[in-house]
């Protein structure tokens, strides 16, 4: 009975281990996960869990410097670029163009929709004159990017991947690319490996792909999100063109994450750029003291005072009162306007409230200085000068310490 039960494991054990006859083997142009096994000069074994050995060019787990970028036991993601027909070794590649060197190979290319490398050697009208083994490729403008190009002479010179969309031999070949293809399949393996992951609060980097007067858009890798123009930053933003523009490299924060009344539209994703900077008014209270002396730029003007930026992002109220050096004014505009660059000294600072109270009063400049001169010890006569103002400044410095 034991030995009954021990070869049943065993039996059991080899069926886990050996593949499936009846299942489908990979097809060509197919993608696929395995698992690298070994890592040879020249080429991996991958585990993919097929009857037959699987195989990629050492190149492919290369990066720009010369070093790998997997490692034996990782699980990587590749597409079948053929397979042998006298072994069933499959051969993989990581989803960029390979080189071909026949029309054979170029038709074998177009037929499983795999990618081919080509160099691009000029600019046709309406396109992209691309060498692809030994024939002259035609990617058209549309096709070369995702988004619009606007100079496409920045792609002379480059070997890019592509794939063929239409192929007629002959003694003038017909070869039409498109590189948009390859980067939009890209885009949405990129966009499903995202949003498996994705929460609010998780910080990402992004590239800023248009800007309007609401906010600017951000390509998250595959998805898209907006930045709104509150917040791109502390200060008042006039226009996001301001702050940002398209193609910048950003680093965001994923505020919300809503699912769009429109079918097939996706998610909309609101996003932050603010949230990551520093918040200007903390340490405001030792940046500001009662008392000392700051410059600002008048921003806007209210019927009871006028507000002034005195860094990005913290703005500060010079109350209608303290705008006239003893004179009535009706109104802020009588005063100064907004662009105006203006001195002033400190009433009060709240950090926790966000409060800041400034005062352009003459006499108040002149009673902190003297209020900067009179300290204990100092010249008794120095306290004379010292007006009401000044004893206020004083009092409130006094409890601080």
């Amino acid at each position: 009975m034991a030995e009954h039960e021990d070869f049943s494991a065993l039996l059991s054990e080899f069926e886990q281990k050996t593949p499936n006859p009846s299942s489908k083997a990979p097809q060509v142009g197919e993608r696929i996960r395995g698992r690298i096994v070994s890592i040879g000069q020249e080429q991996a074994f991958i585990d993919v869990g097929a009857k037959a050995e699987a195989v990629i060019d050492v190149a492919e787990l290369t990066d720009a410097e010369g070093q790998h970028s997997a490692e034996v036991g990782d699980t990587i993601e590749s597409m079948v670029l053929s397979r042998d027909d006298h072994s069933g070794t499959l051969l993989l590649g990581r989803g960029s163009g390979r080189a071909v060197h026949d029309s054979a190979e170029l038709e074998n290319a177009y037929a499983n929709e795999l990618p081919v490398e080509g160099l691009v050697s000029g600019v046709t009208k309406g396109g992209l004159e691309v060498q692809v083994a030994g024939m002259r490729g035609f990617c058209p403008a549309s096709q070369a990017e995702i988004r619009f190009v606007d100079d496409l002479d920045a792609f002379v010179g480059q070997r890019l991947s592509f794939r063929i969309t239409r192929f007629e031999g002959g003694r003038r070949p017909n070869l039409v690319l498109s590189r948009r293809a390859l980067l939009e399949e890209a885009a949405r393996r990129d966009a499903e490996e995202l949003r498996g992951r994705l929460a609010v609060g998780l910080v990402l980097p992004g590239t800023v792909t248009a800007v309007k007067e609401y906010g600017a858009f951000v390509d998250l890798g595959g998805i898209e999100g907006m930045v709104h123009v509150s917040e791109l930053a502390y200060g008042r933003v006039s226009h996001p063109k301001d702050v940002v523009t398209p193609g910048q490299a950003v680093e965001v924060s994923v505020l919300r994450i809503e699912k769009s009344e429109k079918p097939g539209r996706g998610e909309r994703i609101a996003l932050s750029i603010r949230a990551l900077a520093a918040d200007p008014w903390q340490g405001a209270e030792q940046r500001y003291p009662v008392g000392a002396p700051v410059k600002g730029m008048v921003t806007r003007l209210q019927p009871f005072g006028a507000f002034v930026e005195v860094e990005s992002g913290l703005e500060a109220l010079v109350p209608i009162s303290e705008l006239g050096s003893g004179q009535r004014v009706s109104h802020p505009k009588e005063v100064v306007n907004p662009g105006d660059t203006v001195e002033a000294i400190v009433l009060s600072v709240d950090s926790t409230r966000r409060r800041l109270s400034l005062s352009l009063d003459a006499s108040a400049h002149e009673e902190a200085a003297n209020l900067e001169a009179y300290r204990p010890g100092a010249d008794p006569k120095a306290e004379e000068a010292v007006g009401s103002f000044g004893q206020l400044l004083r009092e409130s410095l006094n409890k601080g310490k």
